[in-house]
């Protein structure tokens, strides 16, 4: 419950007027007095202890510091980011700490990736987002995630490197075959199970000093959508794993959007 001061100083102001315009001795058991000054006339004001809790119950919600708010927008992103420059038809989504709360902690490296215009960010419940565990979470979390209804949805998947190599900043090399790497991480794809036969794909892709594991998969039976397609990567304490999901009627007519937005993606 806030008490706005604004209602409460006018009350006080008329109290304190009506008092000096008829200055009466302070009351021997009010400890309180304010002395004030008109012309060569000495007057009293008495101010309650009630008046005083008022005023510091109203002052306490403009003190207050809130949680931080989500930034994640449920608008069209193409109202508020920029094209893309390799592709007009796409915008270009580039992460910064204000994004998540790994980003703010250090634990991951910004990642940029395109989307069609017509997509939403969402929200990613706080328990997901690795925020009550920053900045040393023993599981994955999820960064960030975008949907289009007709095209499919992604994410942005973090796991803690240690989950998967005892090995400081190891490389996704170090961690193992594209394989091992996606049998460790095949959960977060699905949000289930992952079978082995259900690995369509693999291919290894190198972007700069970066190594990056991609998959195709066909999962019937995960929750993220029957067509899962992967991309991951490690970068120093943390693998990152992007997701792109979508059901089968999304996936025959949006399959060539879907695979643009894995292949542009990047830490």
């Amino acid at each position: 419950m806030a008490i706005s001061v604004a209602r409460l100083l006018p009350s006080m102001l008329s109290s304190a007027t009506s008092s000096t315009s008829n200055p009466k001795p302070p009351s021997p058991s009010s400890p309180f007095s304010v002395k004030t000054h008109r012309s060569s006339k000495q007057t009293t004001t008495n101010i309650s202890r009630r008046d005083l809790l008022n005023v510091g119950l109203g002052l306490m919600p403009l003190v207050a510091i809130p949680p931080p708010p989500s930034t994640a927008r449920e608008v069209e992103v193409g109202s508020y980011l920029p094209p893309s420059p390799t592709d007009p038809s796409f915008v270009i989504f580039k992460a910064d700490p204000r994004d998540t709360p790994a980003l703010r902690a250090g634990n991951v490296q910004p990642y940029t990736f395109m989307l069609p215009p017509t997509w939403k960010q969402t929200r990613v419940a706080n328990i997901l987002s690795g925020n009550y565990c920053q900045p040393k979470c023993a599981e994955p979390w999820i960064e960030v995630k975008f949907e289009d209804e007709k095209q499919g949805k992604v994410q942005v998947v973090a796991s803690p490197l240690i989950r998967l190599t005892n090995k400081p900043n190891a490389t996704i090399e170090d961690i193992g075959t594209p394989e091992k790497v996606i049998a460790s991480l095949g959960p977060f794809v699905t949000g289930n199970t992952l079978d082995p036969d259900e690995l369509l794909e693999t291919s290894i892709e190198k972007r700069g000093d970066l190594t990056y594991y991609k998959y195709v998969l066909d999962t019937p039976y995960a929750l993220t959508g029957s067509h899962n397609l992967a991309k991951a990567t490690a970068k120093g304490n943390t693998v990152v794993l992007f997701v792109a999901s979508a059901n089968e009627k999304q996936w025959q007519s949006s399959q060539k959007t879907l695979e643009a937005i894995l292949d542009s993606f990047e830490v």
